[in-house]
C-alpha cells in the first residue's frame, strides 16, 4: 500500500492493489480522478496555447528575471524579431523591468525601416507563488493614423463652406472694381491713381488664387473610395517609367527602373498611377535642386518588405529632405516650395491608406525616399 501511494505521488498511476484488497475500490477512485484532472489540465493547457497562436495580439509572459516563459507567433511577426528576455524589447524593457502592478503606455518602436506605434499593457500576477509578467503589444499606428486622417477630412469640410463663402463674392466684387476703374480719373497726386489700380490688381488676383486653393481643399475632403482591383505592380511602374522617361532624358537625369518584384495586388491603377506620378515629379524636381557633383538620378522600384507587403518605391539622390520638415511633410498645405500648395504627398498617402497601406518616408544617407506600401 506504501509503494502504491508513493508511485501516485510519483505521478506513476500504472501501479494498483488486488481485486481482493478492502482498499482497491477507492484507490481505483482516486487513479480516475488523477487521470480527469490531468486530462482536463492538458487540454485546457493545449487550448490556451492554440488560443495564443492564433490571435493577432502579441503576448509575452516572462519570469521575475526578464527570462521569457512564453509567446505567441504575433510577437515576432509585430516586432520582427524573436522575444527571448526583456531586454529583447530594447527601449521598452526598463518600463516592463520597473513595472510592480500594472502599466498601460504608448511607445515607438523601429521594424526594419518602418516606424510603428505600439499600445503596452503590463500585468503583474502571482502564480503558484512565482511573479509572472504578461506583457500585451498591440499597433495603433493604423488607427491613429485614421483619427488623423479624419480630423483633417472635417477641418478641410468646415474651411471649405466657410471660407469659399466669403471668398467668392470678394473675387467678383475685386476683377468689378478693377473694371470699373476709368481711365479718366484724376488725382492730386498720379501716383495714387497707380496704387489704386495696383491694389485692386492685387486683389483680384489674391482672391483668385484663394479660390482656387479652396477647390483644392475639396480635393482632400472629397476624394474617392478606390475601386479596387487585381492588378500586376510591374505594368503599372513600367507605365509611369516611359511616361517621365522623355523628360529625364532632356534634363539628363538617369531615370531607373527596377521591376524584378511584381505581384497580383489589390489596386485602383488610376488612383495609384496619380501617386507615383506626384512622387516621380517631387523626385526630378529635388535632383534637379542638386548642387553637387554626382550624376542625377531617381530610381522606380517594386519589392516586398519584412512584413510581406508589396510596395513601389520612388527614390532620388537629390538633397534630401531636412529633419524639421519629416514630421510635417504629410500634413495637408504644408509645403517648402515657393509655388507649392502642400496638396500632393497628403493626397498621395491618403489614396494608399484607403487602399489599406501606407505613404511612407524611409531615412537614407543620401536623397530621399518614398515606400507606397500596400495592404
Amino acid at each position: 500500500m506504501s509503494f502504491v501511494l508513493k508511485s501516485l505521488a510519483n505521478g506513476d498511476s500504472s501501479l494498483g492493489l488486488s481485486k481482493h484488497h478492502p482498499m482497491h475500490s477507492h484507490l481505483e477512485e482516486i487513479k480516475e480522478n488523477i487521470q480527469s484532472a490531468r486530462f482536463n489540465a492538458e487540454q485546457q493547457a493545449h487550448f490556451l496555447q492554440a488560443l495564443l497562436v492564433h490571435i493577432d495580439l502579441a503576448v509575452v509572459v516572462c519570469d521575475d528575471t526578464g527570462d521569457v516563459i512564453e509567446s505567441n507567433p504575433a510577437v515576432a511577426k509585430l516586432l520582427g524579431k524573436a522575444v527571448r528576455h526583456c531586454n529583447d524589447l530594447a527601449h521598452i524593457a526598463p518600463l516592463v523591468e520597473s513595472c510592480d502592478r500594472s502599466l498601460k503606455t504608448i511607445a515607438n518602436w523601429q521594424y526594419g525601416e518602418q516606424q510603428d506605434t505600439l499600445s503596452i499593457q503590463v500585468s503583474v500576477a502571482h502564480i503558484q507563488g512565482k511573479i509572472r509578467k504578461i506583457i500585451t503589444l498591440h499597433s495603433i499606428r493604423d488607427a491613429l493614423q485614421n483619427k488623423e486622417q479624419q480630423a483633417y477630412k472635417r477641418l478641410t469640410k468646415v474651411l471649405t463652406h466657410e471660407v469659399a463663402n466669403s471668398i467668392t463674392p470678394l473675387a467678383s466684387i475685386a476683377q468689378s472694381c478693377e473694371s470699373l476703374l476709368p481711365e479718366t480719373l484724376s488725382f492730386d497726386d498720379e501716383e495714387d491713381k497707380d496704387d489704386l489700380a495696383m491694389a485692386l490688381k492685387t486683389l483680384a488676383k489674391r482672391t483668385e488664387y484663394l479660390g482656387d486653393f479652396i477647390g483644392r481643399f475639396r480635393e482632400v475632403s472629397n476624394l474617392p473610395a478606390p475601386t479596387l482591383n487585381p492588378e500586376q505592380l510591374a505594368p503599372l511602374v513600367e507605365g509611369v517609367f516611359q511616361l517621365h522617361q522623355q523628360t529625364c532624358s532632356a534634363a539628363k537625369i538617369d531615370l531607373q527602373l527596377d521591376v524584378s518584384h511584381s505581384q497580383l495586388t489589390m489596386l485602383d491603377s488610376a488612383q495609384v498611377e496619380q501617386v507615383l506620378i506626384n512622387l516621380t515629379k517631387n523626385a526630378i524636381e529635388a535632383v534637379q535642386q542638386n548642387s553637387s557633383d554626382t550624376s542625377a538620378s531617381v530610381q522606380l522600384k517594386t519589392g516586398c518588405n519584412e512584413a510581406g507587403q508589396h510596395y513601389v518605391e520612388v527614390s532620388d539622390n537629390g538633397p534630401g529632405v531636412a529633419e524639421h520638415v519629416v514630421d510635417m511633410m504629410f500634413v495637408p498645405f504644408f509645403t517648402t516650395k515657393q509655388k507649392g500648395s502642400g496638396i500632393g504627398l497628403s493626397l498621395s498617402r491618403q489614396i494608399m491608406l484607403n487602399h489599406g497601406g501606407d505613404l511612407i518616408y524611409i531615412q537614407r544617407e543620401q536623397g530621399a525616399c518614398f515606400r507606397c506600401v500596400f495592404g
